[in-house]
């Protein structure tokens, strides 16, 4: 079944016409709009200094010395601005010189080259300035931490501050806009909703398990399509399972407004809703009520990530228990697992992939979007998390951001399932979502034999992985 493309981004309409409000564009995803001040978490603990192109260009000079005589590098004053339009790939990326050095630093626990560039990268960032700026603000909060070992306690603080400030409202706002400008998310949604109405077809009976943290932005237009098929509109029950706490106190308003949806186009539903959960390990078939006569698909959005590495072999082995007749997988690729235990390597990776990411917010968004600066925040408890928070003793779960590559992905999942790939109709639904933004999008079909699905990229580096499988 060819998927409809019309209303991924726009708002849904009824079967009559008119515009339905509480459709796909009243759904968000969730997002920490932490705050912080414009000098980050660290000024307390550094002398305060006048901004001034003297200033920068002294600190330039310093870190020529500290840096093993580097090739001088031209800093960007923290007077200047977004307005610039600079991107991060633009210029000699100061940012990442710097970082990459205090990150060696603290790898060789050298206290007074570490207390040196801590200082000159406190000078230098700013949240509100260019990309490198940026860049330097949320990742010196998380050398902080690391170098401090206060990775724990700073990672509780912004968890907290993020549940107390986060709402239904500011969630719907921000991903409306993001998935406005950007395929990061879209591009997910369709690939899956694609493999899951193919999968599903001509069944009567549907249960999507849901393991995601989109806040259901992907479903209404899977359920106009069910809506719109030539045979009888089947039943669907949609189960959510709920792992981060930031989500579950805005899952009872959803589910209203998907049944709400559901009822305006037709669609037999019933929503449920499954929290509370240590971790997905403890998902049972009685659990998720899943009956004899369903076509079960499972859907995991940026939900494996967050599985503690040790267990990601056996939930998966706890999916395939389930026997559904698909399941589709959306993850990032980036790989903060293989080098977990090197604090370098995997430094060099997390900055490299948030660089793309700053990158394309900066590409996306004018300079003043506010949404563009809540989701760089958002940014920030996920780099204290992954390089500033030792894993054996926190007892996060829930919080785990050890991402991989597809290719690792297809590793443990073939253990367990066999790769469906995407057919001709779902690559064409992809192709026409990405015609919708600027150019610098593609898809890109997974080659060889240890690899399947299609990747997302921008300018050319692979993004993110979507890829469907089945028992």
């Amino acid at each position: 079944m060819k998927l409809s493309l019309e209303k991924v981004v726009q708002p849904l309409e009824s079967k009559g016409g008119s515009p339905i409000t509480h459709g796909y564009n009243s759904l968000q995803s969730p997002m920490d709009i932490t705050l912080f001040s414009s000098k980050g978490t660290l000024t307390h603990l550094f002398p305060s200094h006048q901004q001034s192109n003297d200033r920068v260009a002294a600190i330039d000079m310093q870190s020529n010395s500290s840096t093993n005589n580097q090739p001088q590098t031209s800093h960007t004053s923290t007077s200047r601005s977004s307005d610039s339009g600079e991107a991060c790939g633009a210029g000699k990326k100061w940012a990442s010189k710097l970082l990459s050095e205090c990150a060696r630093a603290i790898s060789e626990k050298d206290s007074s080259k570490i207390q040196n560039l801590l200082w000159m990268l406190n000078e230098l960032a700013s949240p509100y300035g260019d990309c490198d700026q940026k860049l330097a603000s949320y990742f010196l909060q998380a050398l902080f931490c690391k170098a401090t070992e206060s990775g724990q306690r700073c990672f509780k603080t912004l968890t907290t501050v993020a549940e107390k400030s986060h709402s239904f409202d500011s969630a719907r706002k921000l991903i409306l806009k993001f998935q406005e400008v950007s395929p990061w998310t879209t591009f997910g949604h369709v690939a899956s909703n694609g493999a899951i109405l193919e999968a599903l077809d001509g069944e009567s009976k549907l249960h999507i398990i849901d393991i995601s943290h989109t806040l259901c932005t992907q479903w209404p237009t899977l359920l106009e399509a069910l809506a719109t098929r030539n045979d009888e509109t089947p039943h669907l029950k949609l189960t959510v399972v709920v792992t981060a706490s930031i989500v579950r106190s805005v899952m009872k308003e959803i589910g209203q407004r998907m049944e709400k949806f559901a009822r305006l186009m037709g669609v037999p539903f019933e929503f449920h809703v499954i929290s509370g959960l240590n971790h997905l390990g403890e998902l049972t078939k009685e659990g998720l009520g899943v009956q004899e006569d369903e076509a079960i698909a499972i859907n995991c959005n940026g939900a494996l990530k967050r599985v503690e590495v040790e267990e990601r072999n056996s939930v998966i082995q706890m999916f395939r228990s389930l026997n559904p007749r698909v399941l589709t997988i959306v993850e990032e690729e980036a790989d903060f697992t293989s080098s977990r235990y090197d604090f370098v390597k995997c430094f060099e990776e997390c900055l490299r992939y948030y660089t793309l990411y700053f990158e394309m917010l900066e590409e996306s968004f004018v300079p003043t979007s506010n949404e563009r600066l809540m989701l760089e925040r958002e940014c920030s408890r996920n780099i204290v998390r992954v390089l500033a928070c030792d894993e054996e003793n926190d007892g996060a779960g829930e919080c785990c951001e050890r991402r991989e590559r597809g290719s690792q992905w297809f590793e443990r999942l073939r253990e367990a399932f066999s790769p469906a790939g995407f057919s001709d109709d779902v690559v064409d639904d992809v192709k026409a979502l990405l015609k919708r933004y600027r150019d610098g999008w593609a898809q890109v079909l997974a080659q060889g034999d240890h690899e399947s699905g299609i990747y997302l990229t921008w300018k050319e580096e692979p993004v993110v992985w979507a890829s469907a499988w089945k028992p």
